[in-house]
């Protein structure tokens, strides 16, 4: 475990950020990025207990970057934790493998972004600046691959019904226009918004706009 001091009063510039990663190779080529291209003071260690262990002793830092199959996480349980500990200054999820629907997750429970470990060292710093500064980042391709497998869980006549409730039509406005029974719409409805993990219609329209579904 290395950590680096708190910032002094003379360098108000660089970032503090904590890297937290059981694979030693992979930390500290993170963490020579960032110090030497991204002007940080970067802190490193192997498990999430040493993670909040360093911000309880050493003060919140100005982003984390957190594994998610660090030992200790338990999915995004160990985020959760992580934000709370960091005083819910900016937390991000690193990871090695990239499926579009945990970024969706991982931002939705409250994730700075979603950050590959196969970033490019300049693209890395980047969203370290990007997230650091309070924004949400997740490389493009990753969100349009979890808008793809969302669309593909939904049936054509659901897509028609989400259509319909993105432009503010009642159930029975959506029957009339694909000649099918108010009762079916409601249906479709409610399965839709299960499918999105939607509270209720106006939600299911957000986050289909937010997902470029329809």
């Amino acid at each position: 475990m290395i950590f680096a001091t708190p910032r002094s009063m003379e360098d108000k510039s660089a970032m503090r950020i904590l890297v937290a990663d059981d694979h030693a190779l992979v930390r500290e080529t993170i963490a020579a990025f960032l110090s030497s291209e991204g002007d940080a003071e970067v802190s490193t260690v192997g498990t999430l207990d040493e993670a909040l262990e360093v911000a309880k002793k050493h003060g919140s830092f100005d982003l984390v970057f957190l594994d998610y199959n660090m030992p200790g996480m338990d999915g995004l349980d160990g985020l959760r934790k992580m934000i709370s500990a960091n005083e819910n200054r900016p937390v991000a999820i690193l990871s090695g493998s990239a499926p579009g629907m945990l970024a969706d997750e991982a931002i939705e429970a409250g994730a700075a972004g979603y950050v590959p470990k196969t970033l490019a060292s300049k693209s890395m710093i980047s969203a370290a600046r990007f997230m650091a500064a309070g924004e949400i980042f997740a490389p493009h391709n990753l969100m349009r691959q979890s808008s793809d497998k969302v669309s593909n869980l939904l049936t054509d006549r659901e897509l028609d019904v989400l259509r319909g409730i993105c432009r503010g039509q009642a159930n029975k406005e959506i029957a009339r226009d694909h000649d099918l029974h108010e009762a079916t719409v409601k249906l479709h409805a409610k399965t839709l918004c299960r499918k999105l993990g939607a509270k209720n219609r106006t939600h299911a329209a957000m986050i289909a706009r937010d997902r470029n579904l329809v």
